[in-house]
């Protein structure tokens, strides 16, 4: 059957423009297909962005709420996940470190075998590079220069490394903020302006440096004729016709996402479905719509094998210090301290203080009430020996430039599981819940070392009140849940990411991934969908029977 059949609305729906699902628009409507791209989130640009993180209302996602941003951070027993809400997906939002993952990935987990990864890989980890403009950092700020002279300083300054990162930077000597046509697309893509170094990049870029999907893959989908929903939530997703396993089309439902009353229900038909609403929002969607009887085919393995990196935040707050710790760029640099942790620095620009409500004294001893009470032993003896510099730093003022974050995290492998039931707390519906092992909080060489760092600058060693009130580690890592395997008893989809038991559905975001990556996945998952949309046929050429 041809492609263009006025019979359906659109060749492909695209559920999330996130990482996975602005590759997969933009190479599907490279191909000739009619596509649509779903989006909850808002589209943001440089005159609506929130200038700091006390605008609540512009940086949180939470529209039940009246909060409209593109930042979200979603609480389970055994983790807190943050993620980014926006046309972009997380892109809008996240520090634009983008690292390959190791080999050894490809010989662990259910993927192992299914193809010749470590050979395919390289090529699709070149592409997603090109596409996001993947560079190494060469703006080192004061955050930067700490943590080496730290590093050197505890005997592994040769560690030290520049991250690399998707970031329009000036040339050495050069000043920021100057504009330059397209350097990225030969022409094709936005005009472009150099970094600034001002720290911003999780408040979201405001000057056009940072490479979000927005400016890259998303920009040239529009320009194939792909059409973006923003505010768009979809509801439900149905096989057409008699069979139920999506071989004439499937009916997709939405709402606007930003509405409380006027919510817009509208209807729409395509071919081909994709799935990239993330790892948590792809395994929400499919975990409703096999209950509900929409998708009832979806493999028992839903929810399960979802990995986060162990991560700890800690940090050093240095009231009065003599330099600006806000500048450079999100994260600039990191160490190894040993060979399963790396540390890395992390800033949000000046202004952006919020964060700091949830710091306080750094704790050591194993989690638990034991911890709490030494906890709040330090927490009273700082206050008898040192009002005035305790309150100092414990008060969020001024944190974003005095505050060097150092994000911990180990390449060690651990997983939860999410299930779809009623909290026992709420059972008027159903949530994701978490079990499984709790992930460390507690990593003590990662303490040792901010405590090194708070001697070397006067500085007094933080950790993050969550983490030691409930033992709760924070990642916005998270993977897994729908993982490839080679059959829908082992996992959700396929080598090709086409989702068992149906035809032209597929899954193209971080719930795929099938083992611990150890490095920040937004390179993986966008190389991994690259891979998956080379396999579909232009449109010209398909019989839309593609199933795994």
């Amino acid at each position: 059957m041809p492609s263009h059949n006025d019979q359906y609305d659109f060749d492909f729906i695209v559920i999330g423009s996130g990482f996975g699902g602005s590759v997969s628009a933009h190479r599907l409507a490279e191909k000739g297909y009619r596509v649509a791209v779903m989006e909850m989130g808002r589209r943001w640009t440089p005159d609506n962005l929130p200038h700091t993180s006390w605008s609540v209302h512009r940086w949180f996602w939470r529209p039940r709420l009246g909060l409209r941003g593109f930042f979200n951070m979603r609480f389970f027993k055994h983790v807190t996940i943050l993620h980014g809400c926006a046309v972009g997906g997380g892109s809008i939002t996240y520090a634009c470190t983008l690292l390959a993952s190791p080999e050894k990935v490809w010989e662990t987990g259910s993927w192992r075998g299914l193809a010749d990864w470590k050979a395919e890989m390289p090529g699709h980890y070149e592409t997603a590079g090109h596409m996001l403009g993947v560079t190494e950092n060469t703006i080192l700020g004061p955050a930067d220069h700490l943590l080496e002279s730290a590093a050197e300083a505890v005997g592994c300054g040769h560690t030290f490394y520049r991250t690399k990162v998707g970031i329009f930077q000036p040339k050495p000597g050069e000043p920021g903020n100057r504009a330059f046509p397209d350097p990225f697309f030969g022409g094709e893509g936005p005009e472009r302006t150099t970094c600034i170094a001002c720290g911003g990049c999780m408040m979201g870029c405001r000057y056009g440096a940072k490479n979000t999907l927005d400016l890259t893959y998303l920009y040239l989908a529009e320009k194939h004729g792909a059409r973006i929903f923003p505010e768009t939530q979809v509801v439900n997703v149905q096989p057409l016709g008699g069979q139920g396993d999506g071989g004439a089309g499937y009916e997709v439902r939405t709402v606007n996402s930003t509405a409380w009353f006027r919510r817009q229900p509208r209807r729409f038909t395509c071919r081909g479905v994709v799935f990239s609403a993330s790892s948590l929002g792809t395994m929400q969607l499919l975990f409703q719509f096999k209950e509900n009887g929409s998708l009832p085919g979806i493999s028992a393995e839903l929810g399960k094998h979802v990995r986060t990196n162990s991560e700890s935040l800690i940090g050093v707050r240095m009231p009065g210090y003599r330099e600006d710790l806000s500048l450079g760029i999100a994260i600039g640099s990191g160490i190894y301290i040993d060979q399963d942790t790396h540390i890395e620095a992390v800033r949000y620009p000046r202004g952006s203080d919020a964060m700091g409500l949830l710091t306080t004294i750094l704790t050591n001893g194993r989690p638990g009430p034991r911890r709490i009470a030494l906890w709040l032993m330090n927490l009273i003896r700082s206050l008898l020996r040192h009002p005035i510099r305790t309150v100092r730093v414990l008060q969020p003022l001024g944190w974003a430039k005095e505050f060097l974050i150092l994000l911990c995290m180990q390449a060690l492998d651990g997983e939860i599981e999410m299930r779809w039931q009623r909290p026992w707390f709420w059972p008027f519906r159903k949530f994701l819940l978490s079990r499984g092992e709790k992930v460390p909080t507690y990593i003590p060489r990662a303490n040792e070392f901010a405590q090194k760092l708070a001697q070397l600058t006067g500085g007094v060693p933080m950790s993050m009140v969550p983490e030691i009130l409930f033992n709760v580690p924070s990642t916005a890592h998270c993977i897994g849940g729908c993982v490839i395997a080679d059959s829908s008893t082992h996992g959700v989809v396929d080598s090709r990411h086409r989702v068992f038991n149906y035809k032209n559905m597929y899954i193209c975001d971080g719930s795929v991934v099938a083992a611990n990556l150890g490095v920040n996945p937004s390179l993986t998952i966008t190389a991994l969908a690259e891979r998956a949309m080379s396999f579909i046929p232009p449109a010209a050429g398909t019989d839309w029977s593609d199933a795994a």
